[in-house]
């Protein structure tokens, strides 16, 4: 008899007052858990791709700041689902999925305009988060697994929709405090 996997829970959201653009992942992989930081595994392209975008090297600052670099600029983190069960990290394996609260981000972001799906798994619940009345984008996925996109074809996907959104080409925000 398999026993079911353990109930694995999501991180926190990443949000500011300015968040106008959110990027929706599934949920974290065993990296990022273990971490507890958004995009935490050295082969996902999230944070190089960030970098490109902004002319920064954000991989190469602390996660702290990372993240403060993001909320500054207008860009939230989040997961589709807050809980689910999973062995490994691959989307394919995630059962027993339970969504996060997306309906309180008009609360929480209240200068949220775009949600951008990052990868198919995301994708998933677009049609929820449109009823919310934001634009809705899907990417191409940061993760490892996406090895089918080249980094410049995901850099390119990536830009149009920050472009879209308003976060590229505008000074930043001021840095809120951490």
């Amino acid at each position: 008899m398999n026993t079911p996997s353990p109930r694995l829970q999501g991180l926190p959201p990443v949000l500011g007052r300015a968040t106008r653009l959110l990027v929706l992942g599934s949920f974290p992989g065993v990296a990022s858990l273990q971490a507890q930081q958004y995009y935490a595994h050295p082969s996902n392209q999230f944070w190089p791709l960030l970098g490109a975008l902004w002319g920064l090297d954000l991989a190469a600052l602390p996660y702290a700041r990372r993240l403060a670099e993001a909320r500054r600029r207008g860009l939230g983190l989040w997961d589709v689902y807050a809980s689910c069960r999973r062995e490994g990290s691959l989307d394919q394996a995630i059962e027993d999925p339970e969504l996060n609260d997306l309906a309180s981000l008009r609360r929480r972001a209240p200068q949220l305009q775009c949600v951008a799906h990052n990868g198919g798994e995301s994708a998933r619940v677009m049609r929820h988060v449109a009823a919310l009345g934001y634009t809705v984008l899907k990417l191409p996925s940061t993760s490892p697994a996406n090895a089918s996109w080249s980094f410049e074809r995901k850099r390119a996907a990536w830009q149009a929709a920050f472009e879209q959104a308003g976060l590229l080409g505008l000074p930043p925000t001021p840095l809120d405090p951490l």
